[in-house]
């Protein structure tokens, strides 16, 4: 183990966490699966209504099984053979969940959350509706600042996602954006998380590790 890159890590983190703070967003940094789960156990309370947007983390990390446990009133969208209007009718439920959970595309250290959304549901409940909203995210969606959040969105995590959703769009053909106009583009909705009126609404957990796009 190289303890100097897990030192370089540590002190990266510590940055954004107490920038979080200063915006009264909470952050927090565990080490690996184990003790997420852990945490998130202890943010939400047994029996809470919980949604969760679109997240490649949140299926990784064992946060979709743990919701999915029976420990909480779990608002599953992704549950085999649902229809669209099913769908949207957990869409619109997800605004007045206890907890929201889901990831964020980039974390700048001065403790701003970029994402770009395809029908915006996900950054929706982020910005209004449901008392607590968690983001999960490993330590490489850290970024310097919000010029190298939208390069990595457009360059890295964008082109990812539409080759895992099957999207027909130049760049899940091409492997980077090219701000096209594709029917099926998922670019549609951006938004930066500046600053929270509520204080501790929006809790940020930092994985020490890589996850996601």
């Amino acid at each position: 183990m190289d303890h100097h890159r897990d030192w370089y890590w540590e002190q990266r983190v510590a940055r954004v966490i107490a920038n979080l703070e200063k915006h009264n967003m909470a952050g927090f940094y565990v080490q690996d699966e184990v003790q997420l789960l852990a945490k998130v156990e202890e943010l939400i309370p047994e029996g809470s209504v919980v949604a969760v947007g679109d997240s490649l983390t949140l299926f990784e990390t064992g946060v979709i099984g743990l919701l999915r446990g029976g420990r909480y009133r779990f608002l599953d969208k992704h549950r085999e053979g649902l229809t669209s209007a099913v769908k949207r009718e957990i869409y619109l439920a997800s605004f007045s969940a206890d907890t929201f959970l889901c990831s964020t595309n980039a974390l700048t250290e001065a403790g701003e959350l970029y994402n770009v959304d395809g029908n915006g549901s996900r950054v929706a409940a982020l910005l209004y509706g449901p008392e607590q909203v968690i983001v999960v995210a490993g330590r490489n969606k850290i970024v310097a600042d919000l010029d190298e959040a939208r390069q990595r969105v457009r360059r890295y995590a964008a082109p990812l996602d539409a080759k895992r959703l099957g999207k027909r769009t130049p760049c899940a053909s091409l492997g980077h954006c090219l701000d096209c106009d594709s029917p099926e583009r998922i670019c549609n909705d951006y938004v930066v998380i500046k600053r929270q009126f509520i204080k501790g609404r929006i809790k940020v957990i930092i994985v020490g590790k890589d996850l996601g796009y």
